[in-house]
This record gives C-alpha cells, sequence and structure tokens, in this order.
C-alpha cells in the first residue's frame, strides 16, 4: 500500500496541500469544520503523522533575543556562540529572532521545537512565548518561585568575592559604578558587595548613579566632599570602566598606584584599557551549552515533567593590572586636598 501524503489528502477533501497542512499540525488558518473534515478524510486513508523526529522543527532550537537590551550585546554574542556549538554537537539548529519583530513572533514560535529566551523583557512578548507550552529556558530574572528553568550568572556571589578580595588588599572604602540605568544584575552584584561590607566594621561603600541631568564625575565630587576617600571602585559594567578610568585619570590619580579599579563582564574594553582591566568573567557561552542540554532532556521526554531548575554558571574574578594594596601616602595626600 503506498504511503498517504497530504497531496493525497488535499486531492480527496478538495482543499489545498496548505490548509491540509496546517490543519493537521493544529495551526492557525483554517475552520474548525474544515479541520474537522480534514482529520476525518486522513484517519479514514491511515495517514500517519511524521514523528518529531522526522520534520525539521522537531530539531530546531529557537533564541529569542530582546532587541532593547543594548546593555548586553556582547554577551549576547556569546551565548549564541554557545547555543550554536551545543546545538552541533546534539544534532539540533538554531534560528535566532528579535523581540521588535513582533508580528513574526508566533510564527517563529510555530516554527522551533523549544525555545531559549535570552533576557526578554518585552512583557508581551514573554507572554506569548510562556503560552507556547514548549519547552523552554528563560536566562535574565524570573520571578520568586516562578516556576521555570533559568539559567544564568552569580552576581550576588561575584559582588561578594570583589567585595572579599578588596578587603583583603587592605581597602575599606569602594565605590560601586551603578551607571546610568538601573539593571537587576547590577544591582545584585551591589548586594553582594554590601553583605560584605555588613560583616566589616571598618568597610563602607558607596554608590554612585547618575542620569542625563548629571554624570559621573558629579556624583564621585559629591563623594569626596563629604569627606570620604574611596581607593577602589567596583563598577557593575566592564563599559563603565571606561567611565571611571576617564574621570579618574583626569583627577590626576594613577590606576592602581593610588586607586584600584575593577570592572564586570570581561567584555572587550577589558582589555584595551591601560592598564588592563581586573574584572569578573560572566560565562556566557555556558549559558548557551547549559540552554541547549536542559532543552535536549525536555525534548527527548515529552511524556516526562521535568521539574524547573535554576541553571547558575559561577562567574570567575580575573585578576590583571588595575588592582592593588592601597597606599598610605596617597590617602594622606588627598586628605590634605
Amino acid at each position: 500500500m503506498s504511503k498517504v501524503t497530504l497531496r493525497i489528502i488535499a486531492e480527496k477533501t478538495g482543499l489545498s496541500k496548505y490548509a491540509v497542512s496546517r490543519a493537521l499540525s493544529g495551526k492557525g488558518g483554517v475552520s474548525e469544520a474544515t479541520r474537522a473534515r480534514i482529520v476525518e478524510v486522513a484517519e479514514t486513508l491511515g495517514y500517519s503523522r511524521p514523528s518529531r523526529s522526522q520534520g525539521s522543527t522537531a530539531k530546531t532550537i529557537g533564541a529569542v533575543f530582546d532587541f532593547e537590551d543594548y546593555a548586553n550585546g556582547e554577551m549576547n554574542i556569546q551565548i549564541q556562540n554557545g547555543l550554536q556549538s551545543e546545538a552541533a554537537r546534539l544534532g539540533y539548529s538554531i534560528r535566532a529572532h528579535w523581540t521588535a519583530d513582533d508580528g513574526d513572533l508566533k510564527q517563529f514560535i510555530e516554527g522551533c521545537a523549544a525555545l531559549f529566551s535570552v533576557n526578554v523583557q518585552n512583557k508581551p512578548a514573554l507572554a506569548q512565548i510562556m503560552k507556547s507550552g514548549k519547552p523552554l529556558v528563560r536566562s535574565g530574572w524570573a520571578e520568586p518561585l516562578e516556576q521555570v528553568d533559568l539559567v544564568g550568572g552569580t552576581d550576588r556571589e561575584a559582588g561578594a568575592a570583589i567585595g572579599t578580595y578588596l578587603y583583603n588588599l587592605g581597602h575599606r572604602e569602594i565605590i560601586f559604578v551603578h551607571g546610568d540605568i538601573d539593571l537587576r544584575g547590577r544591582r545584585e552584584r551591589l548586594l553582594g558587595l554590601q553583605d560584605i561590607v555588613a560583616s566589616k566594621p571598618d568597610m563602607t561603600c558607596h554608590d554612585i548613579t547618575w542620569d542625563r541631568n548629571s554624570t559621573f564625575s558629579q556624583g564621585l565630587d559629591r563623594v569626596l566632599a563629604e569627606g570620604h576617600r574611596p581607593t577602589a571602585f567596583f563598577c557593575g559594567h566592564d563599559g563603565l570602566a571606561i567611565t571611571a578610568y576617564s574621570d579618574i585619570l583626569s583627577r590626576g590619580w594613577r590606576i592602581p598606584y593610588d586607586v584600584s579599579v575593577i570592572g564586570f563582564g570581561d567584555f572587550s574594553p577589558a582589555l584595551q584599557v591601560s592598564p588592563a582591566l581586573t574584572t569578573v568573567k560572566i560565562e556566557a557561552q555556558e549559558f548557551g551549552r547549559a540552554a541547549v542540554r536542559r532543552l535536549d532532556a525536555s525534548l527527548r521526554n515529552p511524556t516526562q515533567k521535568l521539574t524547573p531548575m535554576r541553571l547558575l554558571i559561577p562567574n570567575k574574578l580575573i585578576l590583571r593590572d588595575s588592582t592593588a594594596p592601597p597606599r598610605d601616602d596617597f590617602l594622606a595626600k588627598s586628605l590634605r586636598n
């Protein structure tokens, strides 16, 4: 007996192959009456639907990126690299979509077997992803106790590690360079630093933020005017370290002889400044690899509901030339000034 194909069903029903395909795959674009008719004819003919492994969709993982996520552009490229390498190893293909194309998101989701939402903050887009019912891993942040697989870094731990490292070097007054946007990751890094400060009676930290009407320099001036003498700067992102470097050098201070500077991310600016920046490396490629492995587990066990997991990839402290113990003569000089 010859195999029953979509073309044969289309001929029997007098409908297009496109309509038959959408009806049998459960997609929209056909009425319920037409769908019922097509299904009835297909069953009568003995049509066998392709298994998940037979279609290209079954081997496609969709990665959805937030178009407005300007701060994490370099990290997202690293995540894509990790996705591609692990997907190739396990036999999947990767498709990417940016949330600026909201009108195409539904169609994109339909063409994927599983989804990785990469720090998507757009609520309508995130809701559409969540309600798809397809295996999903997210990066970024979830609501407290939200039942979803999440992959990310250890931001708060990293902040605590920086606090401990600077304290052991001898620094007692730290500035956290927060920036002009308040992102959850930066808040978590600050909280980690504050955890250490709270445990050390002789340690303090200041959080410098600014907006379009102010600057980092003005924030630092306020701290100095209050009589504080910070000897170390922990920047919430490597890009912010460039801002700190520029201001510090303009004041005649030397890095790291007078003040130490630490960044976060281990992105390209870290090696483009002099001295090379001590920073915290985000293992972003591992985010992508971990997401693919988790989605693969779900796709291989379609009848088993896996318990949601938080997959945290530890950050790494990368020591370079921008940190050193504080110098007493700098403190004495700055106090006289």
